[in-house]
């Protein structure tokens, strides 16, 4: 099954992505990862990227073109591949399925602007191997520490409020005219926040047939 996993940052989207790749046993390709790992590194990409998503601001077609292109070209994703964080505009999406990048459903998680707000404030993130964490939702086993690899949790910049704020203006402007994309073409499913990941699995899984 090849997935999109539409919502706003904070809908949940990376979660679900680590549950439905476990279920359907095909990769997560998370764009915010590779981009992490390249801003983390110094590289002269994740240097570039650094500055726009610190400052809220998408990061340019080229840039998350070229990385999905060659991830997308490991044999891991022969069988399938769920795609989170990618595409985020209309021009994103028409220049995959440009390039062949076919997907069977885009997955809409729907969530309201203030429970975003409040839950990304909450959020803690590895700085090691990048599972995030929530100290209500989903907290670790011990706290400030990565139950998968032991590293230390921490609150990344853009999940500040003020920087939470100004990613859901652009997620309204740019990324949120793909459902009405996918729409068209018959690919959309829209499932509506639940209270809890184990709920909203469900609700996935219903929508996905799965």
């Amino acid at each position: 099954m090849k997935l999109i996993l539409l919502g706003a940052p904070g809908a949940g989207k990376g979660t679900q992505a680590e549950i439905l790749s476990r279920e359907l046993n095909i990769p997560t390709i998370s764009t915010g990862n590779i981009l992490r790992a390249a801003m983390k590194n110094g590289t002269k990409v994740g240097l570039e990227a650094k500055a726009y998503v610190e400052a809220g601001k998408l990061v340019p077609d080229e840039v998350i073109i070229g990385i999905i292109r060659e991830r997308l070209a490991e044999p891991d994703c022969a069988k399938g591949y769920i795609l989170d964080g990618v595409p985020r505009t209309i021009p994103q999406a028409q220049a995959m399925e440009d390039m062949g990048i076919g997907v069977d459903y885009a997955l809409s998680i729907e969530v309201e602007d203030q429970v975003i707000v409040d839950r990304m404030s909450g959020r803690r993130t590895c700085k090691d191997c990048s599972s995030t964490f929530h100290i209500v939702f989903n907290p670790p086993k011990q706290e400030g520490i990565c139950d998968f690899c032991g590293g230390e949790l921490t609150i990344r910049k853009d999940d500040a409020p003020e920087t939470v704020k100004a990613r859901l203006v652009t997620y309204h402007r740019d990324t949120e005219p793909l459902k009405a994309f996918y729409a068209e073409r018959g690919k959309l499913r829209t499932v509506d926040n639940q209270p809890s990941i184990e709920a909203t699995t469900a609700e996935i899984r219903k929508a996905l047939e799965i």
